[in-house]
């Protein structure tokens, strides 16, 4: 064999060894590559801290009041003649006695003070105090369309007195206000300067002409 066609021989084995050598490795990367994936780390949910509880509210303070009465009657007002009815019936013809009765005409409770400020018809003067009154704390409370009574005595003739056909009345609310006086027809009602008096306003019918 020439040495040209050893050579040529030897170039073509050569090439075809290249060839083979230069495909083997790209098969195998591609039909047994693997690709790994990179494990994730573990899951880290977020937390909140837990919310604060609430604070409990404060009980509301009860309610105090001094002198011992309700606070609620810190509202309640004295009786004036605007507040009231008024009316003067005939008890005990003899000592000219007679029933004085105010109703409370209004919306809201008001307090019956003291004694009833009478006058008689055109004579000087007021009818005196009979009796003690309770303080301004326990006086009556009136209620609406709720009634109090006085009981009104002119005294028996005594041959010093007068005789008047009506009578007027204020109710004491222990301040300055100005009142419109309340007005009664009392037929030949006698008034002795001496022995005329008026109770203190009460509840009932009875104790206004007993005391």
């Amino acid at each position: 064999m020439s040495t040209v066609r050893r050579a040529a021989l030897v170039l073509t084995t050569l090439s075809a060894a290249l060839a083979l050598t230069a495909c083997g490795p790209a098969e195998d990367d591609s039909a047994g590559g693997t690709v790994t994936a990179t494990p994730a780390g573990p899951s880290t949910a977020s937390s909140e801290p837990p919310s604060k509880p609430s604070k409990p509210s404060k009980p509301s303070a009860p309610s105090t009041s001094s002198g011992g009465g309700s606070s609620a009657d810190y509202d309640v007002f004295p009786c004036s003649t605007f507040d009231v009815t008024f009316t003067a019936s005939l008890a005990e013809p003899t000592t000219s006695s007679y029933l004085l009765k105010v109703t409370n005409k209004g919306t809201k409770a008001c307090r019956a003070l003291g004694h009833p400020v009478v006058t008689f018809g055109d004579l000087d003067g007021a009818a005196t105090e009979r009796g003690t009154a309770p303080g301004i704390e326990d006086a009556l409370r009136l209620e609406p369309g709720e009634s109090a009574y006085a009981g009104l005595m002119g005294g028996a003739d005594d041959g010093k007195g007068r005789t008047v056909g009506s009578i007027a009345m204020t109710m004491n609310t222990e301040s300055d206000l100005e009142q419109t006086p309340l007005t009664a027809s009392t037929p030949d009602l006698y008034v002795s300067p001496d022995i005329n008096s008026v109770t203190p306003w009460v509840n009932n019918v009875e104790d206004a002409l007993s005391l």
